[in-house]
């Protein structure tokens, strides 16, 4: 939990802080968007979807991979629940493409053709029941034929590469950061001071593996189609992929 003596702001669930605010955004401004827009190109092509599909861009931040999924022809929506992202996502709508504030454990009153839920945005609840209820809310959420994405880490490597400390200075911002195991979840501490104030902020991952989701799958009669371990789609193993990337129906 975030240290009440630290000027940070502060929420019941540090996603709701820590995704609201303007410092995620800057120490996580370097990510390789050239990679990530080669995965929506290998992963639209291999689900071949309609012309005109309606994709569901799930946890979608800023929206940077729903304007390009736009730009490639599909009718898109992006869904954070973070206001201030959605605020900014939504000076890029269009007749195409819009943006709404949502909890992802709600399914949507329309269908859609597929949901993507990319670069690791599962596996923030505390409770496993509410990662559950996102993981239905995804598969309610989906037309007859249409497709879930879920784009999650490899929890088995990321534990074993853990790299324990760190520091990274990004627009004069020096950022402390501390990696760790605590029960089920991958932890991130993020330490930092601006314009004189010091402010603390925690990432928290559940360490789901693919065993784990097969399972949540099958309480839910949710279809397991394929298993990719990286964003060329290439085949997953266990101890060595970088992804785990998950096709269901």
């Amino acid at each position: 939990m975030p240290d009440t003596s630290l000027n940070a702001p502060h929420s019941d669930n540090w996603y709701a802080s820590w995704f609201n605010s303007p410092y995620y955004h800057i120490l996580y401004k370097d990510r390789d968007y050239t990679e990530a827009q080669l995965f929506m190109d290998n992963l639209t092509q291999y689900l071949n979807l309609p012309d005109q599909a309606h994709i569901l861009d799930l946890a979608c931040g800023k929206g940077r991979h729903s304007v390009y999924l736009n730009r490639l022809g599909y009718r898109v929506t992006g869904a954070d629940l973070s206001e201030n992202s959605i605020a900014e996502a939504s000076q890029h709508q269009t007749e195409t493409l819009d943006f709404v504030r949502h909890d992802m454990r709600e399914p949507f009153a329309r269908k859609f053709d597929a949901v993507f839920n990319l670069f690791t945005s599962f596996g923030y609840f505390d409770e496993q029941s509410d990662d559950e209820r996102a993981l239905l809310a995804m598969h309610n959420s989906l037309s007859e034929f249409g497709f879930g994405v879920i784009d999650f880490m490899n929890a088995s490597k990321v534990v074993n590469n853990l790299v324990p400390s760190e520091e990274k200075t990004v627009d004069g911002i020096t950022f402390k950061l501390k990696r760790f195991v605590e029960g089920n979840d991958v932890v991130k501490e993020i330490r930092f001071t601006d314009a004189g104030q010091d402010y603390f902020y925690t990432e928290k991952v559940r360490a789901y593996t693919l065993e784990d989701f097969e399972a949540m799958m099958s309480r839910h009669d949710i279809y397991l189609l394929d298993i990719f371990g990286d964003y060329k789609l290439r085949k997953f193993h266990p101890g060595e992929s970088d992804r785990l990337i998950m096709i269901f129906k």
